[in-house]
């Protein structure tokens, strides 16, 4: 006859441990919490007339390291750009390839800038530089971005055309039949930030663009932003981008009649 093998009291401590430790992973903190919508940047322009159509030169890099990729970081302008209500984005590679035809390794004045808007046919265009780069945690990122504006399009918009967005798939050579936009000859909004991730503004700020694009139960949080350069590079750009439509709705605020009180 088999005798019963009864569990002891260690196998019993065992297991109610780890029952424990189900039931608690299922209560986590934020594992259940609903869906937060990111904060979303509303451009300042006409919607009744369509999107404007902005464009991002590549950056220039004068943070004295190597270790950056210029390219990169553009394309995260892009993508921060395209995500504002309001904003088309040409594709970077679209931007390289209009500077190509006209032999632009690079833009040294506002008279390139004027031409390359006019080949590409854009409303806005990005130009900066790059100006801190540290990848280690905490990673440092520093960018100065001017927006030039075509006349019009980027204010009241009454001598703009609308958008074709068939132009987002053409050669950067078949803009050159359409009516070139002409810039102002200064830009529109100058921003510039040095962000440190030691700073304690900085990561509020970084917290807040977290909000909604992050799992707030994961190991790290919002934090895993800096312990990517990758991910803090997406903030940088988005909260650089942001600064910049922030002055464009100064500006036009600026630029809007004032409604006299009436006479008696």
């Amino acid at each position: 006859m088999l005798a019963r093998t009864l569990p002891t009291r260690g196998a019993v401590l065992a297991l109610g441990i780890l029952l424990a430790t189900l039931t608690g992973c299922a209560g986590l903190p934020g594992r259940d919490k609903e869906l937060v919508q990111p904060r979303v940047t509303q451009a300042p322009y006409d919607a009744s007339l369509g999107e404007v159509l902005w464009a991002v030169i590549p950056l220039a890099n004068e943070s004295g390291t190597e270790l950056v990729d210029p390219l990169v970081i553009s394309d995260k302008l892009v993508a921060a750009a395209e995500e504002i209500q309001g904003v088309r984005t040409v594709p970077l590679n679209r931007t390289l390839q209009a500077m190509h035809a006209l032999g632009l390794k690079g833009i040294k004045d506002p008279g390139e800038v004027k031409q390359l808007a006019a080949v590409m046919g854009v409303d806005g265009i990005i130009v900066g530089t790059i100006t801190a780069y540290d990848p280690y945690d905490p990673p440092t990122l520093g960018l100065s971005l001017a927006l030039y504006a075509r006349t019009g399009a980027m204010g009241s918009r009454d001598d703009a055309d609308p958008i074709d967005p068939r132009a987002l798939s053409e050669a950067a050579t078949d803009t050159m039949a359409r009516p070139a936009p002409g810039l102002d000859d200064r830009p529109a909004a100058v921003v510039s930030a040095h962000l440190d991730a030691r700073d304690h503004g900085v990561l509020m700020a970084l917290r807040d663009y977290a909000e909604g694009r992050h799992d707030p139960a994961s190991a790290l949080g919002w934090k895993r932003y800096t312990a990517s350069m990758d991910l803090y590079t997406q903030f940088a750009a988005q909260h650089l981008v942001a600064a910049l439509v922030d002055q464009e709705h100064q500006r036009l605020a600026s630029l809007a009649p004032v409604e006299e009180p009436p006479t008696r």
